[in-house]
């Protein structure tokens, strides 16, 4: 569409046609397509003079952003109002096949694109706006919910399907105007993905986040598990949204009732909401005084309990003590008692020693003594044997030496059971007094 201009200083009738058309369509004037797909540069009459301007010499890059943003926030007015109207005409729940929804949500989109910084990648650049949406379930905690639900969806693989998969669920959980507000209000986390003069960074997005507070009055169901939201292309209908001049003038009646009905359902909406987040804060407040009041009682239980097991601990100290030097006399009597044993002992075992000492002596007599009469034995025998003394003699003499000799041979052996003894008694002993140094220690 061409841009409109008076052909005279007088007024026609074509001319007034042309200025109450402008007042309620939409004008497509310098309208552009970038690189990446994104609509720019529309304009409502309303925001045009009807006389033309100078043209400029060079295009302003911070005018041309403005008027996309004043664009884009005009196609969310148009977007969103279309979508209530149609919704509640419709009077049931929406789908993801529902038109004027798709557009709202290719609308969003592109308001969400609008000045993003580009990030290089191996493939180029890239922009998505999934990024600053991460960022809301660390300012409302209640979107952690989806942002967990949209990292489990098997089906996405690009930033961009997953951007889209989170605006569906918001909207169904009619928390989206929430969302947005709570994201438009921290520029300082904003400004690491959208430029300075971004509609995200400025007074438009404000605007169309408090506009999406009339979406709570639709319901909205969506299966994205088979909808293929990464290859979707964003292409908004401007059919959608075009009035015909002049069917315009016979409904401006049915126009100003429809406005006056949506300005009092939004208003009715925003009262809910407001009404719902101060029955929110009221019970958040009834709640936390609840609970300081339940941790006094239990601080002053608690109080009570640490006075009571610091007495108790004192009293335990003292019990302790009396104890310990008990304990202690108690051992160092037993101590005593057992240095006395030892030395008694150890006095024994000297007597025991010496007592074996002898018998070893006297044995080692004996056996020097048995020697001797076995040599004298041998030697008799052997003079009797060349002598030519009586027999009787010789055998009187020889059973006098067997008989000294087997006396002396159990003599022997009853010293060597007695030392054997001494040696068993040595050896207890010794390990009594070891187990009582052991016990000692």
């Amino acid at each position: 569409m061409s841009a409109l201009t008076p052909q005279s200083d007088m007024p026609t009738p074509t001319t007034d046609k042309i200025t109450q058309a402008a007042m309620e369509t939409i004008y497509l004037c310098k309208f552009r397509v970038s690189m990446d797909g994104e609509w720019l540069c529309l304009r409502e009459l309303d925001d045009i003079s009807l006389t033309p301007d100078p043209e400029p010499t060079h295009e302003d890059p911070n005018y041309l952003m403005a008027n996309e943003r004043m664009n884009l926030m005009n196609m969310a007015k148009l977007s969103i109002k279309g979508l209530i109207e149609s919704a509640l005409n419709l009077g049931r729940t929406l789908d993801s096949d529902y038109a004027p929804l798709q557009q709202f949500f290719v609308v969003m989109e592109h308001c969400l694109k609008h000045g993003l910084k580009a990030k290089k990648t191996f493939l180029g650049q890239n922009k998505s706006f999934w990024g600053p949406l991460e960022l809301v379930e660390k300012l409302v905690p209640e979107a952690a919910e989806i942002t967990a639900s949209v990292k489990d969806l098997p089906g996405l693989k690009t930033p961009v399907g997953r951007g889209r998969a989170w605006l569906r669920l918001a909207l169904m959980q009619k928390k989206l105007s929430e969302y947005m507000k709570a994201l438009i209000n921290r520029k300082d986390l904003l400004s690491e993905f959208y430029e300075p003069n971004a509609l995200m960074m400025e007074e438009e997005g404000a605007i169309i986040a408090g506009l999406l507070v009339g979406l709570n009055v639709i319901d909205a169901n969506f299966c994205m598990k088979g909808e293929d939201l990464d290859s979707q292309v964003g292409v908004i209908d401007f059919s959608m949204y075009l009035k015909d001049g002049n069917s315009t003038k016979g409904n401006e009646g049915d126009g100003q009732i429809t406005a006056i009905l949506d300005q009092k359902n939004y208003v009715e909406e925003l009262n809910r909401h407001l009404s719902a987040t101060v029955n929110n804060l009221q019970a958040k407040v009834d709640a936390l005084e609840k609970s300081n009041t339940k941790l006094t009682e239990e601080l002053a239980v608690a109080n009570n309990r640490i006075i009571t097991l610091q007495e108790e601990m004192e009293r335990v100290k003292e019990e302790s003590s009396y104890i310990l030097e008990s304990n202690r006399k108690d051992v160092e009597k037993e101590l005593e008692v057992q240095i006395g044993m030892r030395q008694e002992m150890e006095l024994a075992m000297k007597m025991l020693e010496k007592d074996v000492c002898e018998k070893q002596d006297a044995l080692v007599a004996l056996r020097q003594q048995l020697d001797d009469l076995r040599a004298l034995k041998h030697e008799l025998s052997f003079k009797l044997q060349s002598s030519d003394l009586g027999v009787k003699q010789k055998s009187e003499l020889n059973s006098r030496l067997e008989e000294k000799t087997n006396q002396m041979a159990a003599t022997i052996k009853q010293l060597e059971q007695s030392e054997k003894d001494l040696v068993k008694q040595a050896k207890t002993l010794n390990i009594a007094a070891n187990k009582l140094i052991q016990k000692h220690h």
